[in-house]
């Protein structure tokens, strides 16, 4: 095998690797952009050979000598919370799957001019798409006054504009809340989020249309902040009250705090009260009692994000995609 080409001092180039795979550097190339036609064989040899050398592609001169980065931005609104994260974790996955980078821009909506920094950052990079994880409503509001000169996809928006890709969130709440009444709950609270995030006023709006539809009494929601802390606290503060069979709490992370507090003051849960959370994190079927909520579908919008940027958007597909009901433990039939 040849002398490693770092020992010069330079780190090892396309032709370094090249050379020592015994093949040309248009195959190196190919490799490099996942290109079909190469033979397994020789891929993983290529693949060996950039591992031994420690090559790192230069994806500024892969992008000149191409004019595409292969890449694609997310603009984010530097969300830690399990929604937004596992979307972009989502859009990363699906966009690896197709042979594209994916660039971060994080911004911070409370920021004049946050936005515009972040869109720059990305058109600096020569980004081919934009994914717009954004959940609050000021986000949007600003997007819509700046020109995009890329194609650009909006997540977590609930108005399919023909840039949107989005869970049915209005659907997802009606679905909870009906199961609730179907188990013949009337006096239910509803836990949101947020009053900013799109999320959770699309969450809001589908619990009190399903009890309007039901003729059952509703009282003003719970504005929370999507932490098991928080639930936990109005869950000792309902506790207090007890004029409530059921609780819908607009995440499942405050259902967990309902869940902790529910125990701490002896109510048990489902025979006293029921309680129904929404996203289906992984821990949800391991919380006691296991977690009745609705689960979301991340990987899939990732993947329909990708293709909508590609232009391999199947016709078929919708925009919007469907909840699902998980029922497990925390709900049952009232006992009247």
């Amino acid at each position: 095998m040849s002398p490693d080409p770092s020992a010069s001092g330079r780190p090892p180039s396309i032709r370094d690797v090249a050379r020592v795979a015994g093949v040309s550097h248009q195959t190196v190339s190919r490799v490099l952009n996942k290109h079909p036609s190469i033979r397994d064989t020789t891929r993983q040899r290529v693949l060996d050979v950039m591992a031994e050398l420690q090559y790192e592609p230069n994806r500024a001169a892969r992008a000149l000598a191409s004019s595409r980065s292969r890449t694609i931005g997310i603009l984010s609104a530097m969300s830690t919370d399990y929604g937004p994260a596992s979307i972009m974790t989502s859009v990363e996955s699906a966009a690896r799957a197709n042979g594209y980078w994916v660039s971060i821009a994080n911004l911070d909506p409370g920021v004049e001019g946050s936005i515009v920094d972040a869109l720059a950052q990305l058109r600096a990079q020569a980004v081919e798409g934009i994914v717009v994880i954004a959940p609050q409503v000021r986000v949007f509001e600003a997007l819509a006054q700046l020109p995009l000169d890329v194609p650009y996809v909006t997540l977590q928006s609930t108005s399919d504009d023909g840039h949107a890709m989005f869970f049915d969130q209005y659907a997802g709440a009606r679905l909870a809340t009906r199961h609730l009444l179907e188990l013949g709950h009337r006096a239910i609270y509803h836990l949101s989020g947020p009053q900013d995030w799109i999320e959770a006023d699309a969450r809001m709006q589908g619990f009190l249309d399903e009890m309007n539809a039901w003729d059952a009494p509703t009282t003003a929601p719970i504005l929370g902040d999507w932490s098991a802390d928080f639930g936990y606290f109005a869950g000792r503060e309902l506790l207090r009250v007890r004029d409530f069979t059921a609780v819908f709490a607009s995440n499942d992370q405050m259902a967990l705090g309902l869940l902790h507090a529910f125990r701490d003051g002896g109510v048990d849960v489902p025979r006293d009260v029921s309680v129904i959370g929404f996203d289906d994190i992984p821990e949800a079927a391991h919380f006691w009692p296991p977690l009745t909520t609705v689960r979301q579908d991340f990987p899939e919008l990732g993947r329909r994000a990708v293709a909508f940027l590609l232009g391999e958007f199947d016709a078929q597909d919708s925009h919007t995609i469907p909840p699902q009901l998980m029922i497990r433990s925390s709900t049952a039939v009232l006992e009247r």
